[in-house]
């Protein structure tokens, strides 16, 4: 009986494998089809397989390097032909890293679609990161940008001297994300976009950021709140915000002057200082982990260069000891009630917080080493259809599938682990390991087994 019931599990363990490769192939078959059309069926096949190698290799120094995702594309002792295949999929002229930008959007828009079809609110969070190479200086496309990394590390810590230093900046590559997401659950991956200062790819910012913008604009008009934080807060942004009539919420700068009800230039503190708090509430500090009562403060105000555009400042006091969030936002607010839901939608702004953490830290988003700035984003892109595939588990209907996974293949025991809202690093973890246990089987039918 020990041994029928082992292989019943074995069979069992078999076939979740299986649907959950079905599943990630069903995920990208979008993708899949409108790369059909311009490419070799063999190298659309590649494709799927090295999302899976992502999601199977896990190491934050070489987790995107092609010689060790060739060993884990068709098996160590097959490691030089596995490498040869991505490298023939990312050096081929026949298709273009845009495909995958289109497949995000689409994305976006499903979410969207879905988040009005329920009645919620969607949110469209934006951020900038950098991407950082340190130890390269021949790669296409690197300019010089400011090493967040290094700032960390280099972070006053209570007890020890550390002189303040200027700021260091190394090798290394913009980068801007937006993400959508309703008020509660997973975030959705609508576009990862690189740009670089130098050579002939040079880009600036806000051409970047505005090109983007418009994207959003002719996708989802005002249907959608955008969120940004203080990197986005001046003139030249708001500008375009309120020339596309677009929804947002804007953490605004400490020091930059807007007009108060009395049309007087005064910083946003000065605005709010002495003014007692209209309403309390108890938020949820995501990074944390804990319930901080904040007290509540809003009044209209317009920006020096747009007085006849009507903004408010909306006021969450943080608590002693820390800074309060003074944010701007062109949406009207007449109760404390409005304020606390833009408060709580500038709050979601921490996920895509944590999908820079993710992406750099356990996906090596900083690893590949591919001199061509076009392959390079196309591995990229790739890496972050893994990363998005990771956030599709996330949904409510497969609560089920995935406690069986981490609790069979990724097991914790503490309390901290167990409750995490968003697993992906033990999601990762599990079907990494799923799927060294039960390789695959058999290529399904409208992906044709690659000839080498």
């Amino acid at each position: 009986m020990k041994d029928n019931s082992e292989s019943v599990d074995k069979q069992a363990w078999e076939r979740i494998s299986a649907s959950l490769r079905q599943q990630l192939e069903g995920y990208v078959k979008p993708l899949l089809v409108a790369l059909d059309a311009q490419i070799d069926s063999r190298l659309v096949r590649t494709v799927v397989l090295v999302i899976g190698a992502i999601i199977k290799l896990r190491h934050p120094g070489n987790g995107l390097v092609l010689s060790e995702l060739g060993g884990y594309l068709l098996g160590p002792e097959q490691a030089p032909a596995g490498t040869k295949r991505i490298s023939n999929l990312l050096r081929s002229k026949k298709w273009h890293f845009g495909m995958i930008e289109r497949f995000f959007w689409q994305e976006g828009d499903r979410r969207v679609a879905a988040l009005h079809s329920s009645g919620e609110e969607a949110l469209v969070v934006w951020d900038e990161s950098v991407l950082e190479k340190p130890e390269s200086r021949k790669l296409e496309g690197l300019c010089a940008v400011r090493s967040s990394k290094a700032k960390r590390l280099t972070h006053v810590k209570p007890g020890y001297y550390n002189p303040p230093r200027r700021p260091l900046f190394v090798p290394g590559m913009n980068w801007v994300g937006l993400l959508v997401m309703g008020m509660t659950g997973a975030p959705t991956v609508a576009a990862m976009r690189w740009w670089t200062t130098r050579g002939k790819l040079a880009s600036d910012r806000r051409t970047e950021e505005t090109k983007l913008l418009r994207s959003a604009f002719k996708r989802w008009g005002d249907q959608v709140l955008h969120i940004f934080d203080r990197g986005f807060a001046g003139a030249p942004w708001l500008k375009l915000l309120l020339g596309y009539r677009l929804r947002f919420v804007m953490r605004w700068q400490l020091n930059y002057q807007l007009l108060d009800a009395q049309g007087q230039k005064r910083k946003p503190w000065e605005i709010c200082r002495g003014k007692r708090s209209l309403g309390a509430h108890l938020l949820w500090d995501a990074k944390r982990r804990c319930h901080r009562a904040i007290g509540i403060y809003f009044t209209p105000v317009t920006h020096p260069d747009f007085p006849k555009t009507q903004l408010w400042l909306v006021v969450s006091r943080q608590g002693a000891g820390r800074k309060p969030w003074y944010l701007l936002t062109n949406q009207p607010v007449d109760s404390v009630a409005q304020a606390i839901l833009l408060i709580c939608a500038y709050a979601r702004r921490w996920q895509i917080e944590m999908a820079w953490r993710y992406v750099k830290s356990d996906l090596a988003f900083q690893s590949p080493r591919l001199w061509s700035w076009d392959n390079r984003l196309k591995l990229l892109l790739l890496a972050s259809l893994a990363y998005a595939f990771l956030l599709s588990l996330l949904a409510p209907l497969l609560d089920g599938l995935r406690t069986l996974l981490l609790r069979h293949w990724c097991h914790r025991t503490g309390e901290r682990r167990r409750d995490a809202s968003t697993p992906l690093y033990r999601l990762r973890s599990a079907l990494a390991r799923l799927w060294a246990a039960f390789p695959a089987s058999p290529p399904h039918p409208y992906l044709p087994q690659n000839s080498g």
